[in-house]
């Protein structure tokens, strides 16, 4: 073993988390973790990993950003014709994990994706910098090219097609991940660790702790 990377390690004393601390719903729970993140200016305090499943039921992990959360569930915009959006089409169970270090806590949420309607894609599409909205056009994401090339000359086509009015590709939109499952958990010392988890069961959330 490489004692190098085996004796990293960090005890967590900041804060606990009991079943008295938390709200009823899980959503609202986040919303109270999601501002204290928020107000400790967490860089990326939107990033997530995204765990999709593959044709072959092996699972593939990547780091999305988180740009909207309600009642109804979490959303993040994507290339439909990307690696993570064939496997979506395929499988819609996803699942996502925040880790905000700086608080010692981490959020686990598993569930089902649909695509969000046209008009939502149109309004987050229309806020983007005009940089990111060519290179949902110039990357033919999760595809195999030869060179960084072909992105550049794809970006100046684009770039000459559209001037100054870019609209959405039909290919590009959001997901919105309803959850069914949602753990937060608090590092505590010796790896005693606070786990409580909301499990939707009949619409309603069960809410246990679980052992670290």
């Amino acid at each position: 073993m490489n004692n190098s990377v085996a004796d990293i390690r960090k005890d967590y004393t900041l804060k606990s988390l009991s079943e008295n601390d938390v709200t009823s719903n899980p959503l609202s729970q986040f919303s109270v973790w999601w501002n204290e993140a928020i107000d400790s200016n967490i860089d990326e305090v939107n990033a997530m990993t995204l765990s999709t499943i593959k044709q072959n039921l092996s699972p593939a992990s990547r780091i999305v950003l988180l740009k909207d959360f309600s009642e109804n569930g979490f959303t993040f915009f994507t290339n439909y014709q990307s690696a993570k959006g064939e496997q979506l089409f395929e499988n819609p169970n996803a699942a996502l994990c925040f880790f905000w270090k700086e608080l010692q806590r981490q959020v686990r949420i598993e569930g089902v994706v649909e695509r969000v309607s046209a008009a939502i894609n149109d309004e987050y599409f229309n806020s983007r910098p005009t940089g990111s909205k060519l290179g949902a056009w110039a990357s033919p994401q999760s595809k195999v090219i030869e060179s960084r090339e072909i992105l550049i000359q794809n970006e100046e086509n684009y770039k000459k097609q559209f001037g100054g009015n870019i609209i959405r590709p039909p290919h590009w939109g959001g997901y919105i991940l309803k959850p069914n499952y949602i753990e937060f958990w608090q590092g505590r010392s010796n790896r005693l660790h606070d786990r409580i988890c909301y499990t939707l069961e009949n619409n309603h959330w069960k809410i246990e702790r679980l052992a670290p």
